[in-house]
């Protein structure tokens, strides 16, 4: 026989929101002229003025993926403190100037020298290393000062550095402050390896669009790994970067609408004090491995905690909060315009955020493991998640945005405050809601006093604009504060969604300021009951209640009047509020609810 317990229906509750080869050298400068057009194409945000990048076939010319010598090379011999040239290079001491067109072979070693490229502003060159270490004490082992484009091919099988001594001296009118400085076109590919080596400023500097379609790098810098002032584009290259400010970083301080990234294949372990890759403009990334650390990790992030909520306006007292105005940004993957990622494996382990932009981040794919002190996943604007499979194992807050869309994907994640939020509008967590006269008597009072008064909907209005949607994928959420907080409107049309927390304070399951609509899908709630709140409408079945004091484990079983099991679930943290709502629960219909050794009956609404 089943023991009734006292459980408070709540299905209305308190509203308060929380919230290849090429044919001709015409036929490329079309090409590189076409992207560059495509890369004009700007976009108005509300973050201004960002660059739309070129499609993905226009990324890459044939020149840039060929590997194979262009004409007969010239051989450049370097023999430690001498230098043996062929006819159109100029050799002073240990100081190499190439100044004409050709394809050359560079060999040997430089114990304190330079390779110059001052060619006319139409030509390209190719640049083969094949055993070629150069150290510059003072300056840029490679300095490219003036041509069309350069092709930095790594021999078959070589192994190759470029390292700067510890400091840099003007030699001219340009601030070089990379091992590798190019003030033109430049692209590495090759499948020889290449170490740079720059204690006193970045690793490779580009003026213009830096380019890589294979090879192996190590870059060791003071500074930024990559530093590009219009575009960083790579496919098929192995990178290994340790940085002291970022990893990759793309950047026109002169003109917002240039510095976009475009990752489309390779390997890349990047360490870096700053950003692990940072965009100016635009980021997108088709593919790829990534082993990203930023700042020293999660672990040398300010640790801001959910653990004493009850502070002024349901903020911890405790907390500490870092702005990013006050602070180096150490986030994993950023960019000021839009963010997509419809590939890659990802391991991020950031003190900031894990991926974030200051626009919009679609994910469409793609596998992320994600530690950081900070959000997963943040957009000032929209973040949409439509496929991928998200593993957030620490943070303060797993997903957030203006508005949050999931549509797919399989998402879990672990949050010391809110699971998903859309900050949309002011927090006003802990105030507003009416409470209900209508009280569910009669049951046992289990252990820790099971049962109370009621709650009713209703509370005051909110100017919030937030939303979150959810269509489908599944979603398992693990949160200390909120475990879903809208400031603004909530809506579940599909999907698996199971919401697991908080433990205490005025914090809910669910938290929204205008409106929560189930309207598909399957959601099973947990948390503490302070101030929970439940769907303010339901097109399918919905049971909301008050179980008392449960410990974590404890199953929750929901079955139907002919005893057929629809939803089950042993929640990994106490709680005390418990919501279901199934497709397959029915308006009006009577259900039985479990909660580890008591049972009741309940109404759908």
């Amino acid at each position: 026989m089943k023991r009734l317990f006292a459980i408070l229906c709540i299905a209305a509750l308190l509203l308060a929101g929380c919230s290849r080869p090429g044919e001709s050298e015409e036929a490329e400068a079309k090409q590189v002229q076409e992207q560059a057009g495509a890369a004009e194409e700007n976009t108005e945000t509300e973050t201004g003025t960002v660059t739309q990048a070129p499609a993905v076939a226009d990324m890459f010319t044939d020149r840039d993926t060929r590997t194979e010598a262009e004409s007969e090379p010239l051989t450049i011999q370097l023999k430690g403190s001498s230098v043996t040239a062929p006819d159109g290079v100029e050799v002073s001491g240990t100081t190499v100037t190439i100044k004409k067109e050709a394809t050359y072979r560079i060999t040997g070693s430089l114990t304190d020298g330079m390779i110059i490229v001052d060619c006319p502003d139409t030509a390209k060159l190719q640049l083969i290393l094949d055993g070629a270490e150069i150290t510059s004490k003072t300056s840029a082992p490679l300095y490219i000062l003036e041509a069309d484009k350069v092709f930095v091919t790594l021999a078959e099988g070589s192994q190759n550095s470029l390292d700067n001594g510890g400091s840099f001296t003007a030699i001219d009118d340009n601030n070089i402050d990379g091992a590798v400085f190019s003030k033109q076109d430049l692209t590495f590919n090759g499948s020889g390896s290449l170490t740079v080596n720059s204690p006193a400023g970045h690793g490779i500097v580009c003026k213009d669009d830096l380019v890589f379609t294979g090879g192996s790098y190590s870059i060791n810098s003071a500074s930024h790994g990559l530093d590009a002032n219009d575009s960083i584009r790579i496919a098929g290259t192995t990178l290994t970067v340790d940085a002291g400010k970022d990893g990759l970083h793309a950047e026109n301080s002169d003109d917002t609408a240039r510095g976009f990234i475009y990752l489309e294949s390779g390997s890349y372990q990047i360490d870096a004090e700053g950003d692990g890759i940072s965009a100016g403009a635009s980021l997108q990334v088709q593919g790829g491995s990534y082993t990203i650390t930023t700042g020293g990790g999660s672990a040398n992030a300010a640790k801001q905690t959910s653990d004493n909520w009850g502070g002024f306006m349901g903020k911890p007292m405790s907390a500490t909060v870092t702005t990013e105005e006050s602070s180096t940004s150490i986030k994993g993957l950023k960019s000021t315009g839009d963010m997509t990622i419809a590939g890659g494996a990802f391991t991020i382990d950031s003190a900031d955020d894990g991926v974030h932009s200051n626009a919009n981040v679609t994910v469409s794919g793609g596998s992320f493991t994600v530690a950081t002190g900070d959000d997963g996943f943040h957009a000032d604007e929209t973040l949409t998640v439509s496929a991928g499979t998200i593993n957030i194992t620490e943070s303060y807050e797993g997903l957030e945005g203006l508005h949050v869309a999931v549509s797919g994907g399989d998402i879990k994640l672990v949050a010391s405050d809110d699971g998903i939020n859309a900050a949309g509008g002011t927090d006003s967590s802990g105030f507003g809601g009416q409470r209900g006269n209508e009280q569910f008597g009669g049951g046992m009072r289990g252990p820790g006093g099971m049962g109370g008064g009621g709650m009713g909907g209703g509370g005051m209005s909110s100017s919030s604009n937030g939303s979150i949607t959810v269509s489908g994928g599944e979603l398992y959420i693990q949160a200390s504060g909120d475990g879903i907080d809208a400031n603004g409107s909530l809506t579940f049309s599909g999907g698996y969604t199971v919401v697991c927390g908080p433990t205490q304070g005025d914090t809910a399951t669910l938290d929204y300021d205008t409106t929560a609509a189930i309207t598909g899908g399957t959601f099973i709630g947990t948390g503490a009951s302070g101030m929970a709140q439940t769907f303010s409408s339901s097109e399918q079945g919905l049971i909301s209640i008050n179980a008392g004091n449960n410990a974590a484990g404890t199953k929750i079983t929901l079955t139907d009047q002919n005893g057929k099991v629809i939803l089950e679930h042993s929640p990994a943290l106490s709680f005390s509020v418990v919501i279901l709502s199934s497709p397959e629960m029915v308006p009006g219909q009577t259900y039985t609810v479990t909660v580890g050794s008591q049972s009741a009956d309940f109404t759908a609404s």
